[in-house]
């Protein structure tokens, strides 16, 4: 069933039967359609499986849901970018994909489950030998398990273990909107507190019929791309200081903080708390405000222009970006990639062009092509710029008009997706109501959930030493995958 994006739609027109619902997500996946979403939905002692499915190019969305008990036919032999999806499934409703080829925990939410224990590849040879990292590490990071299987330096393979943060969270949005679930939408990752705020905001707009005003759309962009310029400022200074090129990671860390004291000088929260609400957002701009902002916002970019402009001059630095953990563009395709990391890839995926809402209608995305560190970081430099620009954009033509709509009642036994192009890439979130009209299901995709397992192809090949400089590169969120 065809969906408007950031539209309530009648969640019973999305039944199909068993056999249909296999062949039509088989049909769309090989078409280039990409998985929004794929879950168990609990209903009485059955479940129904439910998947939404983007087509980029087209802006089109669309939602099948079929009832279904026991096992089920495993799509990840043909489409990989569902692997993690159908595992889930397996995990949180107990039916299985036949056909799956590494069934295995995704977050380990059994009670009494010891996180960790479980299977992992091996590699056999006289000559082989693996390498185990984490959880803990070795620094102020969220915890994660890396196993190697290596050939001298050369990683065979990496298999990558998470869930060491799983929260429950999901289940936490369960009979809201309510005074908290907003709370929890801003905490599900911390770095990416606007992102999914707007995620959740436009699910409950879209089941309530607001439109929410321009300045509110205007207000809401500025903080979102104030979001990526932070993190991509420190990304970008991490990155050098893995490469131990110094003038770059003191000058970023620095220039980091400066997008984070806008945000804050804004609402009051350097990660950007409570500045969006349903409808609308919580703080406004008066006059000198703006221009306070746009005299910070011009002096932290020439500043961030000059330091990141030291690293695309530097020999060693390109010796150690280029050509190194390469994901072609088939391979990003195929498992999913979203956000930097495909663009990097070359492929052209980016909410903001292909789903646009609020104030991105007209956006233009910044796309690289090697696939490698030096062009995932290059991606980034380019957003710099573009998101530069927008907030310079919006400041100067902040639309008249209220803050806010009222929300109402959300519609009842209706279901809306609402996505939002996070620093990291895509959000998904994935609204279900039922006849009293609150939420009787929250489904919730990271950017993250999709993208670790492109930092295991990117050490394909590669030799362990690449392996923090890679993992810097995609900068994933443990605990927006684990959620």
């Amino acid at each position: 069933m065809k969906v408007d994006h950031l539209s309530g739609f009648d969640f019973a027109a999305t039944d199909l039967d068993p056999v249909l619902f296999f062949d039509t997500a088989a049909s769309r996946l090989a078409a280039g359609g990409r998985a929004l979403a794929y879950f168990a939905l609990p209903e009485g002692e059955t479940h129904r499986l439910v998947m939404a499915v983007g087509f980029d190019r087209e802006g089109r969305l669309e939602v099948y849901s079929t009832a279904f008990s026991g096992p089920f036919r495993a799509l990840t032999p043909s489409f990989p970018q569902v692997h993690l999806f159908e595992r889930e499934i397996c995990e949180q409703a107990g039916m299985r994909p036949e056909g799956h080829p590494w069934l295995k925990p995704v977050r380990f939410n059994t009670p009494g489950a010891a996180p960790g224990a479980a299977d992992y590849f091996t590699v056999h040879g006289s000559q082989v030998h693996e390498v185990a990292v984490g959880p803990v590490h070795a620094g102020v990071i969220e915890p994660g398990h890396f196993r190697f299987q290596c050939h001298g330096e050369k990683v065979f393979h990496l298999e990558i273990m998470l869930g060491y943060q799983h929260r429950g969270a999901e289940r936490r949005f369960i009979g809201a909107p309510d005074a908290r679930s907003l709370h929890y939408a801003e905490t599900l990752a911390g770095d990416t507190t606007i992102g999914h705020a707007w995620a959740y905001c436009g699910a409950v707009e879209a089941l309530s019929g607001v439109n929410v005003p321009p300045r509110a759309q205007a207000l809401r962009g500025i903080m979102l791309e104030l979001e990526r310029l932070a993190n991509h400022t420190g990304d970008l200074g991490a990155l050098a200081g893995d490469v131990a090129f110094l003038p770059t990671a003191s000058f970023n860390g620095r220039l980091r903080g400066d997008f984070l004291n806008m945000t804050a000088l804004i609402c009051g929260s350097r990660f950007g708390r409570n500045m969006l609400k349903p409808g609308g957002v919580n703080f406004d701009l008066d006059h000198a405000l703006v221009k306070e902002l746009k005299l910070r916002l011009a002096d932290t970019y020439r500043d961030v222009e000059a330091a990141v402009g030291l690293l695309w001059d530097t020999a060693s630095v390109a010796d150690r970006f280029e050509d190194t953990g390469v994901v072609p563009k088939a391979a990003a395709e195929g498992i999913g990639l979203v956000g930097p990391a495909a663009r990097a890839s070359g492929v052209g995926m980016d909410t903001r062009r292909n789903f646009p809402s609020g104030p991105y209608e007209g956006f233009t995305m910044s796309v690289s092509g090697s696939g490698d560190v030096y062009s995932r970081a290059y991606v980034r430099w380019l957003e710099i710029q573009k998101s530069a620009e927008l907030v310079g954009n919006w400041l100067d033509s902040l639309p008249a008009g209220p803050l806010e709509a009222e929300c109402g009642p959300l519609r009842p036994n209706s279901a809306a997706v609402s996505l939002a192009e996070g620093w990291r890439g895509q959000i998904c979130h994935f609204a279900l109501t039922g006849p009293d009209g609150r939420f009787r299901h929250y489904k919730i995709v990271d950017p993250s959930f999709h993208n670790w397992q492109g930092l295991a192809l990117a050490l394909r090949n590669g030799e362990i030493s690449d392996f923090p400089l890679c993992n810097k590169s995609f900068n994933l969120s443990y605990c927006g995958r684990d959620l």
